[in-house]
């Protein structure tokens, strides 16, 4: 499982999307036939139907009321970030609008501004509740430390879904300067499925799934507007994360008959990053960078992760992705381009049928080199 790289220390190889491709299985399906919905399971009812397994990423350039009415009506679902712009900011295009004609130089300092003014709890409200009016799903999320207070504003203004999402969430956490949050009776006490993350290994997935979300985001350090591996070091590549939390799922289910869900979370930009995610055993995934190219995303062509404004740490960029179709397109195609970054659904489609027929992974020829950035360190 591992390699000595000095004394006392060992060192995993790890891979990521890039180091692996899917072996086709040796029966084919009808397209037509595939099922690809992704259920949320959810509290004395019927879990949460999505016709698509996707879900669009919590940042201020990917999702705002707009895009979460239009891409819930596509059969997904988008995560409106409550400690974002929409909700400090009564008219928050106004903002976004500065931050995507800011220099390169001065973003992160803007960004840091911004995000200095307070979030109101009444536009927490009122976002959730525009996005009801339009007849949508509306998913909402934030830091561990407001989950409570804003939880249960959401709640009560109609949210389907929250999510408690920080850049590594463990089921326990040390703090001498505030209360921790408690997961267990968060979990317990609200009515409406809860997604916990992120989380990339075996152990920490299991403790998360003992206190009872509905759902675990997988990912740490992937994604296109991260830099958390750069400024922290921290970080697992997706397909090993993915393997393992999905081992961590499949054991809890085991002892339970509880099935908890996971949900890739970020560095899938193509089509076939996303089918390398659900072939490693994830249920769903979340994409950002994918769909801050869409027309309808608030960005304009430009993403950033949401640590950039942290007030003493950021840890992400300002990158511009461009406007390349709609968000419609983005997801079903047609496709104008060759990269896989449009018609997600339409490769998934063939890839679920394989799954069907015991599909593998194989590893491709260069990722058997040991390579410091794809390492995870663990104790020796």
């Amino acid at each position: 499982m591992g390699m000595w790289i000095g004394r006392n220390r060992k060192a995993r190889v790890t891979y990521g999307f890039d180091e692996i491709a899917l072996v086709p299985g040796r029966v084919t399906v009808n397209p037509n036939e595939v099922d690809i919905a992704f259920r949320l399971p959810r509290k004395d009812t019927e879990p949460l139907a999505l016709k698509i397994p996707i879900l669009a990423s919590a940042m201020d350039g990917v999702v705002d009321v707009r895009f979460a009415i239009t891409m819930s009506k596509l059969g997904g679902l988008a995560v409106l970030n409550l400690e974002g712009v929409q909700t400090r900011y009564k008219n928050p295009q106004e903002v976004l609008q500065k931050i995507v004609e800011a220099d390169k130089s001065e973003v992160t300092a803007l960004l840091q501004r911004i995000y200095q003014e307070p979030v109101q709890q009444d536009l927490i409200a009122a976002r959730v509740r525009q996005i009801k009016d339009g007849g949508a799903l509306a998913a909402v999320s934030s830091i561990p430390q407001r989950a409570v207070e804003f939880g249960k504003i959401a709640q009560e203004a109609g949210a389907d879904v929250f999510v408690v999402q920080s850049t590594v969430s463990t089921a326990r956490h040390i703090s001498s300067e505030y209360k921790s949050l408690d997961l267990a009776k968060f979990c317990r006490e609200m009515g409406i499925p809860v997604i916990v993350g992120n989380t990339v290994g075996y152990d920490v997935t299991f403790e998360i799934m003992e206190c009872g979300p509905a759902a675990v985001l997988v990912g740490v350090g992937p994604g296109a507007a991260c830099t958390s591996r750069g400024v922290l070091g921290l970080g697992v590549p997706q397909v090993t994360a993915t393997v393992d939390c999905a081992a961590a799922r499949d054991a809890y289910f085991k002892k339970t008959s509880r099935f908890v869900p996971i949900i890739t979370d970020g560095g899938m930009s193509k089509g076939g990053d996303v089918c390398k995610a659900l072939a490693c055993g994830a249920d769903a995934v979340m994409v950002g960078s994918a769909f801050a190219k869409a027309q309808e995303a608030p960005g304009c062509g430009y993403h950033w992760g949401m640590a950039t404004p942290h007030a003493n740490l950021p840890r992400g960029t300002r990158i511009k992705v461009g406007t390349t179709g709609s968000l419609k397109q983005i997801l079903f195609g047609p496709a104008e381009v060759d990269d896989g970054s449009q018609n997600l659904v339409g490769a998934i489609i063939p890839d679920r049928a394989e799954r069907r027929n015991g599909n593998e992974l194989r590893l491709s020829s260069d990722s058997v080199i040991s390579r410091f950035n794809d390492c995870a360190l663990m104790s020796g």
